[in-house]
C-alpha cells in the first residue's frame, strides 16, 4: 500500500502493478488525521492486516530563523507530524503482526545544513522517535529502525539542484565528495535497505540508524 498526496506517474504506476499487482494507492493528505485513518483503514479492510510501516514524505523546505513561529509549526506539520500520526493509527495492527517500522531521516539531522530548521528538527526529531518506540514496543515484537540517506537524486533534489545558477557543477562538487564510487546514492539502494529492515533478515535489529551514503558522512562529514 502506497499514500501520497500526489498521483503516481503513470510509467511508475506501470512497472509496480506488472511487480506487484495487488499494490494499493491511496491519495491521501498526510497531514490531515482523518484521511490517514481512512487510508489505514482501508488497507486493512483490503489486506486484512498490517506487516510493516514506512514513514517516508516530507520535504526540505527551507524553513529558517528568518522564518517564524507559524512557518516552522507548519514544517513540522509537514516533515514529522505525519510520522507520529501514522504509526499511532498503525499500532494495533503492528501488534497484531508483530511488524516493524521504518523511518526515513536524512543526513541533515546529524550535520546540519543551514537556513532549513523547520526540516532539520524534524529529521532530528525521527531519529529520537526511532530509538524511543524501539524501546516502547520491545515486548509488543515491534521492531523500529532509521534509514539516513544523504544525496539521493529525486525530483525533488533535482528541483533544488536547479535553484542553482550552475547545477552541474554544484552536483560535481557534491558527487566529488562522496569517498565511495563518486556518485550519489540511488533510490533502489535506500529502498533495498528499508526492504531489508522490514524483512525478517533484520529480526533481531531494533533501535539502529542506518546511514546509506557510499561513507559521506562519517567519512568526510561535509555540508552540501
Amino acid at each position: 500500500m502506497i499514500v501520497s498526496r500526489t498521483p503516481l506517474e503513470d510509467d511508475f504506476a506501470a512497472k509496480l502493478d506488472a511487480l506487484q499487482p495487488q499494490t494499493l494507492f491511496i491519495q491521501t493528505e498526510l497531514c490531515d488525521e482523518i484521511s490517514c485513518r481512512a487510508a489505514v483503514e482501508q488497507t486493512l479492510t483490503r489486506f486484512g492486516r498490517l506487516d510493516g510501516l514506512v514513514n517516508n514524505a516530507g520535504v526540505n523546505d527551507g524553513v529558517s530563523l528568518e522564518a517564524g513561529r507559524e512557518a516552522f509549526i507548519q514544517s513540522l506539520e509537514k516533515n514529522l507530524i505525519h510520522y507520529y500520526v501514522m504509526t499511532h493509527l498503525c499500532l494495533d495492527a503492528l501488534r497484531d503482526s508483530q511488524g516493524s517500522i521504518v523511518n526515513i531521516s536524512s543526513k541533515t539531522a546529524l550535520t546540519g545544513q543551514g537556513n532549513t530548521s523547520g526540516y532539520t528538527a524534524a529529521k532530528g526529531a525521527q531519529l529520537s522517535l526511532t530509538r524511543e518506540w524501539a524501546a516502547s514496543l520491545l515486548a509488543d515484537g515491534i521492531r523500529v529502525n532509521a534509514v539516513i540517506p544523504a544525496e539521493v537524486m529525486t525530483p525533488l533534489y533535482e528541483n533544488w539542484l536547479n535553484t542553482f545558477d550552475d547545477p552541474k557543477d554544484k552536483l560535481d562538487k557534491i558527487v566529488s565528495k562522496i569517498p565511495l564510487g563518486k556518485r550519489m546514492t540511488t533510490p533502489e539502494e535506500i529502498a533495498d535497505t528499508v526492504v531489508f529492515l522490514l524483512s525478517p533478515r533484520a529480526a533481531h535489529t531494533t533501535g539502529q540508524w542506518l546511514t546509506v551514503d557510499g561513507g559521506y558522512m562519517h567519512l568526510d562529514r561535509a555540508l552540501t
